[in-house]
């Protein structure tokens, strides 16, 4: 009984902290373009009117929700539209015909109240149009819940693994690579701009969710790791991600930069490009590529391609790609590219650009 009391005193002193550091932020920006401040004025009156707690942040107002609330929205958790690592995610009504997805982190799956905790206090600091968005959360009568932008058109590893996403057709070669343009914008904000830095640590294709064939979103910011403090850390932590997916580098130290995500994009592009899975039994995808993606000959290199492609391709663009994935992957975490690199890379792949731009 005295644990639990400690951890709710524990749990409830953190999301004080949250809501004082939003409402200070709130007070930054009141001086902000009149316009600006009439909008959130009348958003602030909207949620008045029914009853609702709401505070800004500097990108859009945040509601917190009453338990009951979620509950009408989700039906009372009826229709499960994911499930993730501690979690499972439910389609909500907001009105208006508005959706949302909720996650309802789940003790019985390994998630804590720390970790949900932390993962607020990320999405209240971040804000992409290649990030899912944050609407509001619930910590009430011991729930634990997120109600976050809705992406109605399933996760790229369900289009490029499901049987059932054979009928939504294949996506095609300029589908994939505009996808993975988005997810490197996406980690070069969070690794770049992001104030402190995130770092995301589940870079996978199950976290990646599509808007439509040529556009998709980050999600899943449960194993994040936030702060200046991980960019030099010399202390191994716990190894956290998806196997496969995981940093060589991470898994023999326990040391954690964004060299890691940037290793995870590897396999995910090579994800794009193949159509595999990113584990093979024992053999990891990176493995399973290895001798393939280092030729030099583009006809090798077309020999990985996913089946479904039919060979619609451009070579020169395959060629770039699997440099970009080569160079991903290194053993060397600090040989590694930057994710404004390989953006960079990735968008002037689209142009087409001859072999003499390939980056080296």
């Amino acid at each position: 009984m005295g644990s639990l009391s400690k951890n709710i005193w524990i749990g409830g002193a953190i999301l004080i902290v949250i809501i004082l550091t939003i409402m200070l932020r709130k007070w930054a920006v009141c001086s902000q373009a009149q316009a600006t401040s009439l909008a959130r004025a009348q958003g602030d009156h909207d949620q008045k009117e029914i009853g609702l707690s709401s505070f800004s942040t500097t990108k859009s107002i945040i509601r917190t929700y009453a338990l009951e609330e979620i509950k009408v929205a989700t039906r009372d958790f009826r229709i499960r539209i994911g499930v993730g690592a501690t979690s499972y995610v439910y389609l909500a009504e907001l009105g208006d015909g508005r959706f949302g997805a909720v996650k309802r982190v789940m003790e019985e799956r390994g998630g804590c109240q720390k970790m949900f905790l932390d993962e607020v206090s990320i999405l209240l600091r971040i804000s992409h149009p290649n990030l899912v968005a944050l609407l509001g959360f619930c910590l009430d009568k011991g729930e634990q819940l997120l109600l976050l932008e809705y992406i109605p058109n399933k996760s790229l590893y369900d289009r490029l693994h499901s049987h059932k996403a054979t009928s939504s057709g294949c996506l095609s070669w300029s589908n994939r690579i505009s996808i993975a343009l988005d997810i490197a914008h996406a980690l070069d904000y969070l690794h770049s701009v992001a104030d402190p830095p995130v770092i995301h640590r589940d870079v996978k294709s199950s976290n990646i969710l599509l808007v439509n064939n040529n556009h998709a979103k980050l999600a899943d910011f449960g194993l994040c790791k936030l702060g200046h403090d991980a960019y030099g850390a010399q202390t191994p932590t716990i190894i956290r991600g998806s196997l496969g997916y995981v940093d060589t580098n991470y898994l023999n130290t326990g040391l954690v930069s964004p060299k890691s995500d940037v290793y995870s994009f590897g396999v995910l592009l090579l994800e794009l490009i193949t159509g595999m899975k990113s584990l093979h039994g024992s053999i990891t995808l990176a493995e399973w590529t290895n001798e393939c993606r280092k030729h030099q000959d583009v006809d090798v290199m077309m020999g990985m391609l996913d089946p479904k492609l039919n060979g619609q391709v451009n070579g020169e663009q395959l060629r770039v790609l699997v440099h970009v994935a080569n160079m991903a992957l290194l053993e060397n975490s600090m040989a590694r590219p930057s994710m404004a690199e390989i953006a960079h890379w990735i968008s002037s792949c689209m142009e087409r650009l001859p072999e003499s731009h390939l980056p080296t």
